[in-house]
């Protein structure tokens, strides 16, 4: 028995990648091959002990099986398809659920398959924002088998702690139990983001209600886009621990049903939060682009003004620049000649400016 060494966690891609080509055989495992390998994190309890080890071979956790009432495998990483095989053979796994398994862009599902239970989730980083892996649960009569999609630190941790310090009932209850606390955890994670992406739609109100800021566009899409990472998760989420309540199946206890339907009301209200958000970042959106408008409003009301009270001005000089000759006929501009004719041009466009001025305030334009 190895004790294993964390490795820095992977950024999951956004874009989606389906490894089986197309028509292959159901139950066909195609593992990320960039992925690291498995590394194998046990513990298995009862009320009075624990056991905490790291594996490199499946076939040292049999006796551990028979020995204890509950034991739980926790595999960092799906990239070594013939160690999942063999945890397959172990457990009696079905292939189609292996499959699942590998390729991680599942969608959250709770899934019975006679002797155990099959739950996809999805889990956040709690290294990295706004970052999300796939992990898989097989619930049995004695077992819990999780499979990450990458090794490092994540939110399980304190599930963790409360089993190596035996607080309430982590010790002295059931695998469907040790699936609760785990589903529980998981969902908690999302709260913390949840008043991240509060605060951040607070900082935007303010910025939108002080005028139009050139980046606040690009925030409001990011949030749209967090927003949308934690409702594809939640939203099935929330369907597959329903289904866990609603199955009659003596994996799950009655008393584990009653902390599930607790974890069901998380999610549901992680749900409504999601949607006032966006709601939220959908008001701002449109009072941003309100305040674009009624700026460019203000400014094309201005340059308007201006050139309205230009444009008196420009037909009057016009027309004192033709230069005509007023020797050759009395109709041609004798103004040209007045000893006060320059100074009573200007005092004539003040005059009309002044004018425009009073009567664009009258009208209220000017306000």
């Amino acid at each position: 028995m190895v004790m294993g060494t964390k490795t820095k966690r992977r950024k999951s891609k956004a874009r989606f990648q389906h490894r089986t080509e197309p028509g292959a055989p159901p139950g066909t495992i195609v593992p990320d091959p960039n992925a690291p390998r498995c590394d194998l994190h046990l513990i298995a309890y009862d009320a009075q002990e624990h056991v905490e080890l790291r594996i490199d071979d499946p076939r040292e956790i049999p006796p551990l099986l028979e020995r204890y009432p509950v034991t739980w495998v926790h595999v960092e990483s799906v990239g070594d398809a013939g160690m999942i095989c063999q945890l397959g053979q172990l457990f009696k796994l079905h292939r189609l659920a292996l499959e699942d398994v590998v390729h991680v862009h599942q969608r959250a599902k709770a899934e019975s398959y006679g002797s155990y239970y099959f739950i996809v989730a999805r889990m956040p980083d709690p290294e990295k924002s706004w970052v999300t892996e796939q992990i898989s649960f097989f619930l049995g009569d004695r077992f819990v088998l999780t499979f990450g999609e990458w090794p490092g630190p994540d939110c399980l941790e304190p599930v963790r702690a409360r089993i190596r310090a035996g607080w309430g009932r982590s010790r002295a209850a059931r695998p469907d139990h040790l699936v609760y606390a785990l589903l529980d955890a998981i969902v908690d994670h999302y709260f913390p983001l949840l008043e991240d992406c509060g605060e951040r739609l607070d900082a935007l109100e303010d910025d939108v209600m002080g005028g139009p800021a050139a980046n606040v566009m690009p925030r409001v899409h990011a949030v749209k886009r967090d927003m949308l990472t934690v409702r594809r998760a939640i939203w099935p989420l929330r369907d597959a621990i329903n289904t866990l309540l609603r199955d009659a199946t003596p994996l799950i206890s009655d008393e584990t049903r009653v902390y599930l339907r607790d974890v069901h009301d998380h999610t549901i209200q992680i749900v409504d939060l999601v949607e006032s958000y966006r709601d939220i970042s959908s008001g701002i959106t449109e009072v941003y682009l309100s305040s674009v408008s009624q700026r460019t409003n203000e400014i094309v009301k201005v340059l308007t003004v201006i050139s309205t009270i230009f444009m008196p001005l420009t037909f009057i000089v016009g027309i004192y620049g033709m230069n005509f000759d007023t020797q050759a006929s009395p109709w041609n501009m004798p103004e040209l000649h007045w000893y006060w004719g320059y100074v009573l041009v200007w005092v004539v466009m003040v005059a009309v400016i002044v004018a425009m001025l009073l009567f664009f305030y009258r009208r209220r334009w000017l306000a």
